[in-house]
């Protein structure tokens, strides 16, 4: 199976996460991160950049039925678990919309769930129906596949290193489940966006956390491969699958733009 690109510790991967995935080695996979579409395309209309928007990102994250979607997110879960090594965990992000079918699904394939961390974005734009609260979080689920094997928690440096843009997180005290950190920053988008991008300081911190230096991190829904490029800046290795071309391409480039590796 070629890679769409590959470059020493960073890989990409172009099509259906499910059937890549049956075809990478079992239980070669440290970490999974992943940020499955959260259907929520409908014709509906959000706050951007203080000007009104569709909601609508493309076929991909059009909305599903509830059996649809728990299909659909078992199959996906299913795929990751045969890769993850036995002492492997996987952080899942999503919203109100998507989360709850999430754990469910989870839960049904065998999986523990260790934490929810609510990432609190105080930068969220405000919700323009006025008729309910201003959606300003997200909820990332945490789960081990094995619950007798032992997972890496970097606990010391959750409690003692520096997280000062966090004013929630307090010097020398135990990291808590709710995270401040701001949504993605203009200049981790000069390369070009993904309509659901995670900020890379969300990446470095679950990284950081549930990682060691060499450890393989896979995203199976990699977008603009925020989760690639905080792994490779972090001494690990990456494996991006994305079902878009235009999303792997802008993976590519980033990617690229990044570490200077034009002239490669």
């Amino acid at each position: 199976m070629k890679p769409f690109f590959e470059d020493k510790d960073f890989k990409l991967y172009l099509g259906d996460s499910i059937k890549i995935l049956s075809k990478l080695p079992k239980e070669s996979v440290d970490m999974i991160f992943a940020d499955p579409p959260y259907n929520l395309s409908s014709g509906g209309i959000t706050c951007k950049g203080g000007k009104m928007e569709s909601v609508d990102k493309g076929e991909w994250d059009k909305p599903l039925t509830l059996q649809e979607n728990l299909k659909f997110t078992k199959k996906w879960i299913r795929a990751c678990a045969r890769v993850l090594k036995p002492n492997g965990t996987i952080w899942i992000s999503g919203t109100y919309h998507s989360i709850y079918s999430t754990g469910y699904a989870l839960l049904s394939e065998k999986f523990k769930i260790i934490n929810d961390i609510a990432w609190f974005k105080p930068n969220a734009p405000p919700n323009l129906s006025c008729k309910c609260f201003t959606a300003s979080h997200e909820t990332i689920i945490w789960a081990k596949k094995d619950n007798k094997k032992n997972y890496t928690f970097n606990y010391k440096e959750m409690k003692f290193k520096n997280w000062d843009d966090d004013p929630i997180k307090k010097e020398g005290k135990q990291m808590r489940s709710v995270w401040v950190i701001p949504s993605a920053k203009k200049s981790e988008k000069k390369s070009g966006s993904h309509p659901a991008q995670k900020p890379l300081a969300v990446l470095k911190r679950i990284i950081e956390a549930s990682t060691k230096e060499g450890d393989l991190i896979l995203d199976p829904f990699c977008g603009s491969s925020t989760t690639g490029i905080q792994a490779i800046l972090m001494k690990r290795k990456f494996i991006g699958i994305d079902i878009m071309p235009e999303y792997v391409e802008l993976s590519e480039k980033r990617y690229k733009d990044i570490f200077k590796i034009w002239d490669v």
